[in-house]
């Protein structure tokens, strides 16, 4: 990080990203103390430019965020940082600070919905709840996971483009599921995944 190209006030914006889904959660600006700072304690240090000081992430408010990787852009004056975060990264209480204006899902931002939906069920439960019904008969989730996928596969060879999305996210519902059931989540097969790259 040492050749990071910092802006005339000692500062580079950095982009915080939640490195199990992708998710942008906030914008901060770091200088090279607080980055030297992230890098010794493991968590996201960033400079306030308001109060003109270094701060933790999560000094206040426990929702630290752990550092995974930094990385820099091709210019050299911009950081993203993916970390691992314990909270809220915005101070409204939401998830990601990026909470206003076009909120129209994007791709990649439903199955880390879904997995929090998931998780929220098997934690609270729910009477009416299908959900709630799978996880408490783990061995009917891994049927539905086969009947699903048999149901994709026909859609595949017979049926519309449109019939195989919905025959594909049904898959992907209950394969979440069918992980959560024991206390894995979709990242952990994109590990394995990203594994298989290197």
């Amino acid at each position: 990080m040492e050749e990071i190209a910092f802006d005339e006030r000692g500062l580079a914006p950095c982009v915080v990203q939640d490195s199990r889904t992708g998710e942008v959660l906030t914008l901060a600006y770091v200088n090279a103390e607080a980055l030297e700072r992230t890098r010794e304690t493991g968590e996201m240090h960033f400079w306030s430019r308001s109060r003109d000081e270094l701060w933790r992430k999560g000094e206040t408010s426990g929702n630290v965020q752990r550092l995974v990787a930094l990385r820099y852009d091709c210019d050299r004056d911009a950081v993203l940082a993916l970390v691992e975060p314990s909270g809220p990264a915005c101070h409204t209480g939401e998830r990601s600070c990026f909470h206003n204006g076009d909120l129209t899902a994007a791709p990649h931002e439903a199955l880390p919905a879904l997995e929090r939906v998931v998780a929220e069920r098997r934690e609270e439960g729910g009477e009416n709840s299908y959900t709630v019904e799978l996880l408490r008969d783990p061995p009917r989730i891994g049927s539905k996971v086969r009947e699903e996928a048999e149901e994709a596969v026909r859609a595949a060879a017979a049926e519309s483009e449109e019939r195989l999305a919905e025959e594909a996210a049904d898959v992907l519902y209950h394969l979440d599921v069918l992980l959560a059931s024991r206390g894995l989540s979709m990242a952990d097969a994109f590990d394995v995944l990203n594994g298989r790259r290197g």
